[in-house]
């Protein structure tokens, strides 16, 4: 028996990069960074992995019309490693999360609220719930 299945929760390093395939088949790519559950390094600071993403149909449009730069965001999925080599001969690897299911963990700021301007979803001190479904999100479970 075999297992790919990953859980991440960390925020947008930039907006969702929404597009359509020939067929008309939504995708969006977006990369999360998540800090390291480990002690500072010598320099003091937090190490953050930045995890490329992808997600297709409902997911993608979701991610690509209501994320944005700075969202705390859960994403589930599998892991994903193409290899190819470039026609000089090299060989390359890349590493994804496909994305079966993507969860906003915050909400969203409106223009002029502390944190807006500099791209962080949450002021300070803000520590706001989970996204429920009376919220106006279209993706929040019913």
């Amino acid at each position: 028996m075999a297992l790919n299945r990953v859980v991440l929760i960390g925020r947008l390093t930039a907006d969702p990069e929404l597009k359509y395939t020939p067929s008309g088949v939504p995708m969006a790519r977006f990369t999360v960074a998540v800090d390291r559950n480990q002690a500072p390094n010598a320099q003091g600071e937090k190490e953050t992995d930045f995890i490329p993403c992808v997600t297709w149909r409902q997911s993608a449009e979701f991610a690509g019309n209501y994320l944005h730069k700075g969202r705390l965001v859960a994403v589930e999925g599998r892991i994903q490693i193409r290899k190819w080599q470039t026609q000089d001969g090299q060989n390359r690897v890349f590493t994804e999360v496909v994305c079966d299911r993507v969860y906003p963990l915050d909400r969203p700021r409106q223009e002029g609220e502390a944190g807006a301007a500099t791209g962080d979803a949450r002021g300070p001190g803000d520590r706001s719930a989970p996204v429920s479904a009376d919220d106006d999100d279209p993706f929040a479970e019913q």
